[in-house]
């Protein structure tokens, strides 16, 4: 199976890089178990394969995986014997990667020759109910759209 970017399918449990190592060295068995554990409380994914990338296992499922089965498998991994629990961090979902272009926005603040700053866009974009979940990954590129327009591209 190949996936393109990240998925919703994946799992991933950030750790030490000895802790990635030894899991995905016996990937075989940790598989089976995970699933013995999935299907004994009757869920619907299964897991497919483990990857070590940096620092970090990558496990991949056969559906977008619930909370309660991201905290099953994280849960697993801690339990392991071979493995040191407290370099294991929290697991987590792959988050996606979206690219957002703001158009034709004042370009100076009003009745002021002030541009517009970072931090006003900023806490504008926190404050819209649709981005309360998005971290920004980058700062803000603010251009002037024409030296004769008051507008901006963000």
């Amino acid at each position: 199976m190949t996936i393109k970017g990240p998925s919703r399918k994946q799992v991933i449990i950030s750790m030490s890089e000895d802790n990635a190592r030894t899991i995905v060295s016996q990937a075989n068995t940790h598989i089976s178990n995970i699933n013995r554990l999935l299907k004994g409380v009757k869920s619907e994914i299964l897991a497919n394969f483990i990857q070590f990338d940096n620092k970090e296992i990558i496990t991949t499922t056969n559906k977008i995986t619930a909370n309660s089965d991201l905290k099953l498998v994280e849960e697993y991994i801690k339990k392991l014997n071979d493995i040191n629990s407290n370099q294991v961090m929290c697991s987590c979902l792959s988050q996606s990667k979206f690219y957002l272009k703001i158009l034709e926005i004042p370009y100076y603040i009003v009745n002021t020759n002030s541009p517009i700053i970072f931090d006003i866009i900023e806490k504008v974009i926190k404050d819209i109910h649709i981005f309360n979940d998005i971290v920004l990954a980058s700062c803000l590129c603010i251009i002037k759209a024409s030296p004769k327009l008051n507008m901006a591209i963000i």
